[in-house]
């Protein structure tokens, strides 16, 4: 039976008003010290060995200058040298930060002036290629760390090698071990721990400093929620820049003594968790949406002798899960012939996946579109919507299992409250909320008010049973010349749940009526027209495809037909390009970068409001 709310709160400050990290890593290397923390590849380092080498790397970052309350930038892909570096500077009570890989130079130059980093981690000859020219701009540096040592510029004496500042800690922490174990003994849960940089879609991304106290509430809390058992799998695929990989990747994981499996490459998430039978995933929309535009190609491809009962019990699946998603029970009748599919074809289907240990799995950092959750839901597969952002460390709202409603975003987990302003903007206040923002002169500043409410920018709505729906970005809101507001990413969700379509972008704002920005999927896009018999070269070519061409004015037609005629794309334009966070269009979180693309597209858009 399920705590009451009141008493999974005083869990959560219980807990949360004791731990810190290096507590909490000290536990996991005694209690479960040969049991498996971070896999790579084919190789594993157990608590035991992961807590030794952060101990060699806080001592060797301590004798560069590394102290208290400064900020260390990291630029380094998911890797284990990851992990034990920004655990070594929570044991020196330094705020790490992590920069995403594909900034530019420019961009690097403003993360790393505002931040005031004192000392700075790179991985290999591409980072360091961005990040010197900016070096000298930073007056407070000390050093530069750089994991491939081949990449160290010649005579550079601000560049270190990390092996070398591991081994020279290693040698100080094997002489005087006590030095370690007491040092980190004065941080408490109100210290800082990390800083993420938002991803900057409307402006330049701002410093949001978390405490200890921040990253594990949330850790309980979610755990409240939605339970796993110790030492499970966990599979961590986003960049440690976005917080909800932070929180699970490296936090979580901490609270519950996760095995993490590392998965460098996006397209191998899927099968990683397959063999790693993780039992909790959290993906970005563009991954369920990318594994629901898989399936619907595998769909087609089937002969109908052995789609036909694949269609049936997904039919009748997906039925059921339209009635618990909305708060209503599940007919008898129906729940026995769910039953029967489930036993006969879902499970089985999903086996074959390597999906069926999945037990929740969540969603969140954008809108997903309900046919996207309806359309997985059929297969088993209950992907349940959470809502936050980095300043409330992850999620604020979540849905459990058993508890969920399709399209909205869940109820606030234990010790948080929402409220809506009358515009609509949600407003949020709890022990998860963020301590400030960085300011320019290093101090942090609370962005709350005098009651400790924090505005978030996001426009939602509140049901009679307490479940969240967010409408639209504050900020995103298209206001057109007629003086309608339209939410861009409502549109955008309709467009990209087919799997012709990669990205989508709903332009409108002080025009007279909403146009839109299609990007093929570069994936999925080229399957779906060869099981027409089209086969293209290039996206351009495939966009010149009559069939292609047809089924993209069909799907602006069906998108209308559910669309207020406000809200209705009047007319599109298919790019010949894939978006992608390389490329600029959209962010690491595969979010929408709309100033860029509307300044890179911005005579092709001029044109779909010609003679208007």
């Amino acid at each position: 039976m399920r705590p009451s709310l009141a008493a999974m709160e005083a869990q959560c400050h219980s807990q949360a008003d004791k731990l810190t990290l290096p507590l909490l890593l000290q536990r996991n290397a005694a209690e479960y010290a040969d049991a498996p923390a971070l896999t790579a590849g084919d190789k594993t380092l157990t608590w035991a060995e992961l807590r030794e080498r952060t101990a060699s790397l806080a001592r060797g970052l301590g004798t560069l200058g590394l102290k208290r309350g400064e900020r260390m930038m990291i630029m380094m892909s998911l890797r284990p040298e990851h992990w034990l570096i920004d655990y070594a500077a929570a044991h020196l009570a330094a705020i790490s930060c992590t920069a995403y890989q594909t900034l530019s130079t420019e961009q690097v130059g403003y993360v790393a002036r505002h931040s005031g980093a004192t000392v700075v981690v790179l991985e290999g000859a591409d980072e360091v290629s961005r990040w010197l020219p900016v070096l000298g701009t930073l007056k407070a540096l000390k050093r530069v760390i750089v994991l491939d040592a081949s990449a160290i510029p010649a005579g550079d004496s601000r560049f270190v090698s990390f092996a070398e500042v591991e081994a020279d800690g290693r040698v100080l922490h094997q002489k005087n071990p006590s030095l370690f174990e007491d040092g980190w003994k004065g941080i408490r849960p109100d210290d800082a721990i990390s800083m993420i940089y938002t991803s900057g879609t409307t402006g330049d991304p701002k410093g949001v400093v978390l405490s200890h106290r921040n990253v594990f509430y949330e850790a309980i809390a979610v755990d409240l929620a939605a339970p796993v058992p110790m030492r499970v799998a966990s599979v961590a695929y986003l960049p440690l820049a976005h917080i909800g990989e932070r929180e699970l990747g490296l936090y979580r994981a901490l609270y519950k003594a996760l095995h993490v499996h590392i998965c460098t490459d996006p397209v191998g998430v899927v099968p990683l968790l397959a063999r790693s039978r993780a039992p909790a995933f959290f993906g970005v929309p563009r991954l369920w949406e990318k594994l629901a535009a898989g399936l619907r190609v595998k769909m087609d491809a089937l002969e109908p002798q052995k789609r036909e009962p694949i269609l049936a019990a997904h039919a009748v699946a997906m039925e059921a899960f339209r009635l618990r998603g909305s708060g209503k029970q599940v007919p008898e009748e129906l729940q026995q012939k769910v039953e029967v599919a489930e036993a006969r074809v879902l499970k089985p289907l999903r086996q074959s996946m390597g999906l069926d240990a999945l037990q929740w799995a969540s969603s969140g950092s954008a809108p997903i579109p309900v046919d996207i959750l309806e359309y997985l839901g059929g297969f088993g597969l209950e992907i349940l919507e959470v809502w936050g952002m980095s300043e409330t460390t992850g999620c604020a709202t979540i849905n459990m299992p058993g508890d969920f409603r399709v399209g909205a975003v869940g109820r606030t987990i234990p010790g948080v409250e929402i409220r809506l302003a009358e515009d609509g903007e949600i407003f949020v206040r709890g022990p998860i909320v963020f301590l400030g923002y960085l300011s320019a002169e290093g101090d942090i500043v609370s962005a709350t008010d005098a009651d400790g409410w924090l505005a978030t920018g996001d426009i939602g709505t509140v049901d009679a049973d307490g479940f969240l729906s967010i409408t639209d970005r504050k900020k995103e809101l298209l206001i057109t010349s007629h003086g309608k507001n339209i939410a861009p990413s409502k549109i955008e969700g309709m467009l990209r749940a087919h799997p012709l379509v990669g990205q989508a972008m709903a332009i409108g704002d002080m025009r007279p009526y909403v146009t839109a920005l299609i990007s093929l999927d570069p994936e999925a896009a080229p399957l779906w027209a060869k099981a027409r018999g089209v086969v293209a070269n290039t996206l351009a070519e495939l966009i010149e495809a009559p069939v292609v061409r047809a089924e993209l004015e069909s799907l602006v037609a069906a998108t209308n037909a559910r669309l207020s005629r406000a809200e209705q794309v009047k007319r599109f334009h298919v790019v010949s390009e894939a978006w992608s966070p390389a490329t600029d269009e959209i962010t690491l979180t595969l979010k929408l970068k709309r100033r860029v693309i509307l300044e890179r597209y911005s005579e092709r858009i001029a044109s779909l409001y010609a003679n208007a």
